[in-house]
């Protein structure tokens, strides 16, 4: 496991030597995506966001009595363990470890929740909640003491709740066999570790100032790094867990499918508050093509057990990758090549593969490392990405560009307008969805 963890910090490494000056310094009044106080963002959106991730498959997985159940909870157990450097860098190694002690130890009573699901037990799960609740308050006062009380342990509380509240109602609904609720709360819930990074790397910072060279957590050039590391991260899970609940036909696979979509919708939106109408259309037909559905068809081959149709299908991510890296390359107009964006998305789509092909094989440890790495990946993307429109519009990401008082998102609007904006790019490709589900159900029955 220590050598797979390795692994994890050398596709975020290397991306950011693949976009020129990415790592150099800026000048001052030059906005930029790499921060000491972006940083810490961003690392905190991934461990958070992988937690929860992690949390959701092996709760699910475990009710299921699934093979891969066992190596889901290692993953999540060793996501534990990698925030404590992380925490380590800001409070010391005491600190660390007392938040470790607290963190990691709330992920039992996950497998008690599930324990009583199983066993339609009542008392059990009043018992597990009540340790849930009990962790609540543990951490949001560690939070509270760590941060000299700039996330004060209320706020913590209020944030941490709904999380845990989340994550159960993800579970709870997939036990009733509501897929299409549970997919909904999954996105609301992966949103939500987002916020709480923001809030708790806000914290620190502010708590910090000269630690984090005075630089901010909230500029427009942040949001949309993170904006970015969300949408792509989002993405490489549910394409991941999407091809898994294909391969092994279960009952919620369309509704995984649809969550990817909804993704997908996200995604335009955000190219089009950046890029327009244009670019945003052209933005779909090469993401959904050659790309989505070529996970589709991989997954129908592979449980045929086509191996050239296989091959056929993942030629096309190839194809996918060109095509897009092309797209990324023009539409920054150069500030990030085309070649090299290229290159970084043939390797997230290897991961992509990699992940579902040792899933396959049963070989389900070395799975959730690749699962792991390709999550991880996701994250220098969103900086390269990130890095590359900033440079490229220096204006629309400045300081000033956005009301103070109002939340920023780095897309040139309040976070209120573009989750609008979300929300209706999201609406108005249901029935493209719905069409999508169909051709995917059939490609797998077939």
């Amino acid at each position: 496991m220590k050598k797979n963890m390795k692994k994890l910090l050398v596709p975020v490494m290397g991306l950011t030597l693949i976009v020129p000056g990415i790592a150099s310094a800026n000048t001052e009044a030059a906005p930029t995506v790499n921060t000491s106080a972006a940083e810490l963002r961003s690392t905190l959106d991934h461990l958070l966001s992988e937690h929860y991730v992690l949390a959701v498959t092996a709760m699910t997985k475990s009710y299921d009595g699934a093979k891969d159940a066992e190596a889901a909870n290692k993953a999540l157990d060793q996501n534990a363990v990698d925030m404590t450097p992380a925490i380590a860098s800001v409070y010391g190694e005491e600190g660390a470890k007392e938040f470790e002690r607290i963190f990691r130890g709330h992920n039992d009573y996950t497998a008690d929740l599930v324990e009583a699901a199983k066993d339609e037990d009542p008392g059990a799960r009043a018992a597990a909640e009540d340790e849930v609740e009990q962790f609540v308050t543990e951490f949001s006062a560690f939070l509270d003491t760590a941060t000299e009380g700039n996330l004060p342990a209320e706020a913590a509380e209020d944030a941490v709740r709904l999380h845990e509240e989340q994550v159960l109602s993800v579970f709870d609904n997939y036990v009733e066999g509501d897929y299409e609720e549970a997919n909904m709360e999954f996105r609301k819930g992966y949103k939500h570790m987002y916020a709480i990074s923001k809030a708790l790397s806000t914290a620190i910072v502010t708590q910090m100032p000269e630690k984090f060279e005075n630089t901010k957590t909230d500029t427009p050039a942040v949001e949309l790094r993170s904006a970015l590391n969300s949408l792509a991260a989002e993405h490489f899970a549910l394409a991941a867990t999407g091809m898994q609940k294909g391969f092994d036909q279960k009952a919620d696979y369309d509704f995984v499918s649809w969550a990817e979509e909804a993704n997908t919708a996200d995604f335009k939106a955000a190219i089009a508050s950046i890029y327009g109408d244009e670019g945003a259309a052209q933005f779909e037909k090469v993401w959904q093509t050659d790309h989505i559905n070529a996970q589709a068809e991989i997954v129908a081959a592979t449980l045929k057990g086509d191996e050239e149709a296989v091959q056929s299908a993942k030629a096309k991510l190839d194809t996918f990758a060109n095509d897009f890296g092309a797209f990324l390359g023009t539409a920054t107009a150069g500030k990030l090549p085309a070649a090299d964006a290229t290159a970084a998305v043939k390797e997230h789509e290897k991961l992509v593969k990699q992940t579902f092909d040792q899933y396959t094989e049963g070989d389900y440890e070395e799975s959730y490392a690749s699962f792991r790495e390709g999550y991880a990946y996701m994250f220098g993307i969103g900086q390269a990405l990130g890095n590359a429109i900033v440079t490229q519009m220096p204006d629309k990401f400045a300081e000033t560009a956005m009301p103070a008082e109002m939340p920023k998102t780095g897309f040139g609007g309040t976070e209120d307008n573009n989750m609008i904006a979300m929300m209706w790019a999201a609406m108005g490709s249901v029935l493209a969805v719905m069409a999508a589900l169909l051709i995917r159900r059939k490609a797998i029955q077939k």
